[in-house]
């Protein structure tokens, strides 16, 4: 972030620069062009009379010759100022920043590149209905001739649809949802429903006393919720109290807090991504995100082989030279190392479960086996290595 810090720096330098030039060269030219028509006034005058051109006329006419050539050379000075401080911004740039980048990735990474292309395209397409920029995703599609099935954007368009109109506080279409997915939405042991009533009731409130008979009415729909919820559901009926007095001077007045809406946004977008099988952050905006925290070291540990001159040790391109933490957030499943060869398993050296009950990776198996049999390393039981089944965590 220092390096984006570095740049930004000077990209404010030249903007103010930008800005102040602006302004300069537009009180320059005025005070100018006021000059220029002053003089064109009484040269005009003078010719009106048929007088000839006097020694004073002729002297104020150098002189604005003169100042129009000093301005126009102040001006492109200023110019040229500026030209230089926009170089500075794109030095700034190559100081911070490694162009050679790809440097870090094995060209064999791109050996499939129509099939890599294809992955990459569907994963920005995924990200625009994530987003719910459907014209951008729909015009992509077609540019790229990818072909995406109805089924799947059929979830962003209904997502976005909802979260739009939650967005211009319409809780119609999210209670709607809701109430249609009841029973999947208390399996995850979601909220959503209950804070989606809560928000209509407290809009009812917002109403004022000419309200009040419809929120007493409306607060039947808490009854399911009771048991979950009843200290929120008491401190809703509490503010009854104070409608006529205006919530917005009572003890009650965080209700009205217009950070429920973003809290309800929030809510919908999880509960609702957890019930599809979605993830809440489109995988293009979590793999850029990872790819931030990652490749500063990936490009110091590059230099650093280069510099010690042994690239022999990165050259797999499913793996790594070194583990990068990328914290909790990226943990998505377990990794399975193999506690023979001390190596994490993949999917083309999956995890092996013996029938003793122990686990080691399928290139540890391979090397144990002898003369047709396998002893496990870790208990005495002989077996047939056939007998081993792969573990998909």
């Amino acid at each position: 972030m220092e390096q984006c810090a570095c740049v930004e720096r000077e990209l404010d330098k030249v903007l103010q620069k930008f800005l102040t030039y602006g302004q300069h060269c537009e009180q320059s030219l005025e005070e100018l062009l006021h000059y220029v028509g002053q003089l064109r006034a009484e040269l005009a005058s003078a010719a009106l009379q048929g007088t000839p051109l006097s020694a004073t006329l002729s002297l104020v006419m150098s002189q604005c010759c003169r100042k129009i050539k000093d301005t126009v050379q102040k001006l492109a000075s200023d110019h040229k100022d500026i030209h230089s401080s926009v170089s500075r911004v794109g030095k700034a740039i190559d100081r911070n920043f490694d162009s050679e980048i790809c440097g870090v990735v094995s060209d064999a990474v791109w050996d499939a590149r129509e099939q890599q292309q294809q992955i990459l395209q569907m994963a920005i397409v995924e990200h625009l209905y994530q987003q719910g920029m459907l014209s951008v995703a729909e015009e992509l599609c077609q540019e790229s001739t990818l072909n995406v099935d109805l089924d799947f954007k059929q979830p962003f368009l209904e997502l976005n649809r909802i979260l739009e109109a939650l967005h211009e506080q319409d809780l119609g279409p999210a209670l709607e949802w809701a109430v249609s997915h009841r029973q999947r939405l208390l399996e995850l042991n979601s909220s959503l429903e209950f804070k989606l009533h809560r928000l209509h009731f407290i809009r009812l409130l917002a109403g004022g006393p000419a309200k009040q008979l419809e929120a007493l009415s409306y607060a039947r729909h808490f009854q399911p919720f009771a048991r979950l919820h009843q200290r929120e559901i008491q401190v809703m009926m509490g503010s009854l109290v104070y409608l006529r007095l205006g919530l917005e001077k009572s003890p009650y007045c965080h209700l009205l807090d217009s950070s429920h809406w973003a809290e309800i946004c929030e809510t919908f977008t999880r509960d609702a991504c957890s019930l599809l099988g979605l993830s809440v952050e489109s995988p293009l905006s979590v793999s850029f995100a990872s790819g931030c925290v990652a490749l500063p070291v990936l490009m110091n540990i590059k230099a650093v082989i280069e510099q010690r001159q042994c690239t022999g040790v990165w050259n797999h391109k499913d793996e790594l030279p070194i583990e990068i933490e990328l914290g909790m957030k990226c943990w998505y499943h377990s990794v399975f190392a193999c506690p023979i060869l001390r190596q994490q398993t993949s999917d083309s050296n999956p995890p092996i479960k013996l029938i003793c009950g122990h686990v080691i990776s399928r290139d540890a198996l391979n090397k144990l086996i002898n003369g047709g049999k396998l002893r496990c390393p870790y208990c005495p039981m002989e077996q047939n290595p056939a007998d081993g089944k792969r573990i998909i965590f």
